[in-house]
């Protein structure tokens, strides 16, 4: 998995009208929670633009005051309007307790349903993963070679190691659809 730097500082002043300060100051008011106590702190806005706008998940190292934490994204709070972030909440980790995150799909291969005619749909473009950071995959990879028409691959078929998929067994990653013309020329036989 790839570790992202951020660095930040530790904010005492907490309340209404000092985290309009912090924001006026076009910082992002932040807190870390999971270890011994939570720990309020600061970003600066631009700081945060390769961790948030990216497709990729990342473990952030924080830097607070000199203090090193490792942590996960868990949650964001973006302006109704504007678009602008107003909050994010960071999970501390450990080494040995398990992390849940969401982790993007990729899909590998040229299905066999594809060729006979078929369209290739991904439903599902993140898993919910549990694993120890250390075992963190950047992404889940579906092979989808031996995929037919009308054919689904379900989070129940993958297998990734060291990781535990948590979505429903049942829930459809990618499947190869029949398309219009394909249906066509069928009933036209």
């Amino acid at each position: 998995m790839q570790v992202f730097d951020l660095k930040g500082e530790v904010r005492n002043d907490l309340g209404k009208k000092a985290t309009k300060a912090v924001r006026y100051a076009e910082k992002v008011p932040c807190v870390l929670y999971g270890g011994e106590a939570n720990v309020h702190f600061a970003v600066l806005d631009k700081d945060l633009k390769k961790l948030l706008y990216t497709p990729n998940v990342y473990l952030v190292n924080l830097d607070l005051d000199g203090k090193s934490y490792g942590a996960v994204m868990r949650d964001i709070q973006f302006h109704p309007v504007t678009d602008k972030v107003l909050h994010i909440d960071f999970y501390q980790t450990s080494e040995n307790k398990p992390v849940v995150m969401d982790v993007p799909v990729r899909v590998t291969g040229h299905a066999a349903g594809v060729q006979a005619g078929g369209k290739l749909a991904i439903i599902t473009r993140k898993l919910k993963v549990k694993a120890l950071p250390k075992d963190m995959p950047d992404e889940v990879v579906v092979d989808v070679t031996s995929l037919g028409v009308g054919k689904a691959i379900k989070v129940q078929d993958i297998h990734v190691e060291g990781v535990e998929l948590m979505n429903a067994k049942s829930v459809v990653v990618a499947q190869v659809k029949l398309t219009r013309a394909a249906r066509a020329a069928q009933s036209a036989q």
